[in-house]
């Protein structure tokens, strides 16, 4: 498959772009790269180089791409970080225009706003452009807990909390998404040491549990790569279920290769047969 992706980029780590082209080419597909911003590394430091890319700069690599004639032959659009909301006008004219040259392509939208851990970091308005614009013209969403509870307002406590919130952003009449994937998600009366990825759409609904890797700081960009191996398997064959267990799988085996070389950083090059064979595999269950 195709990719065009529209994400952040950084010189050193993997979040973004960074987290999502690897594991897409170590799968056998292509990947046209935009970034939307360029930093020395991700914001996690604390401290970083760099800057947001303009919006007419992005607007003009994807209409480079569109003038080589390559757009009919993209077979999904994966967005992520946008950093300001200028922005946003351009993922969604991009959207029309993969759209437009391929009906049949995938828009994946990761939501991306923040975390449990660090609260939104976002500019203001991100969340705005999210909820009302991009999410009800996606056809997959990809939020984590947090995001789930700020897009919808929704105190996510329980699984069917979950449930709710993920149903009530797909509640976009025929034009809205098919599938939302819960990327991680920490709820009441779930064991301490778990870890669990849901898969909601209208009508049915799996999860997949996996051990909780702990680290003294969790590595950032976990959810580009989720997002990124998810859409994958999901478009090949449009099985949810199976999906998400190969993305679970392969996601637990990069960051158990991560703790055990005991690195901040996603270690994608270094476990990267385990992107194409994790050697634990985990399988989804029907809620």
């Amino acid at each position: 498959m195709r990719f065009l992706s529209l994400q952040s980029h950084v010189a050193y780590g993997y979040v973004g772009n960074r987290a999502a082209t690897f594991p897409l080419q170590r799968l056998g597909h292509e990947v046209w790269a935009v970034n939307t911003v360029e930093f020395s590394n991700h914001t996690g430091y604390g401290a970083w180089r760099g800057r947001t890319a303009p919006a007419d700069q992005v607007a003009d690599i994807v209409a480079g791409i569109e003038a080589l004639g390559l757009l009919p032959r993209c077979d999904a659009l994966l967005t992520g970080y946008v950093g300001d909301a200028a922005l946003g006008d351009v993922v969604l004219d991009t959207a029309a225009k993969v759209r437009a040259a391929n009906p049949k392509s995938v828009w994946c939208c990761d939501p991306v706003l923040g975390d449990i851990d660090t609260g939104i970091y976002v500019k203001p308005g991100i969340d705005i452009f999210f909820r009302e614009r991009a999410i009800p013209a996606a056809d997959l969403i990809t939020p984590n807990h947090f995001e789930l509870e700020h897009l919808t307002g929704s105190k996510v406590a329980t699984m069917n909390d979950a449930l709710a919130a993920a149903r009530s952003l797909l509640a976009h009449g025929e034009k809205g998404p098919r599938l939302a994937l819960i990327t991680s998600l920490r709820r009441a009366g779930a064991p301490n040491d778990r870890i669990e990825m849901v898969a909601v759409s209208r009508d049915a609904a799996w999860r997949v549990t996996t051990p909780l890797i702990g680290f003294d700081i969790a590595p950032n960009g976990t959810g580009d790569m989720v997002a990124a191996l998810f859409s994958a398997h999901w478009i090949a064959d449009g099985d949810a279920p199976a999906a998400l267990g190969k993305a679970a799988s392969s996601v637990f085996a990069v960051l158990e290769a991560t703790r055990a070389m005991d690195e901040r950083e996603l270690q994608l090059v270094a476990a990267q047969e385990h992107l194409v064979s994790p050697p634990r595999r985990f399988a989804a269950e029907k809620i």
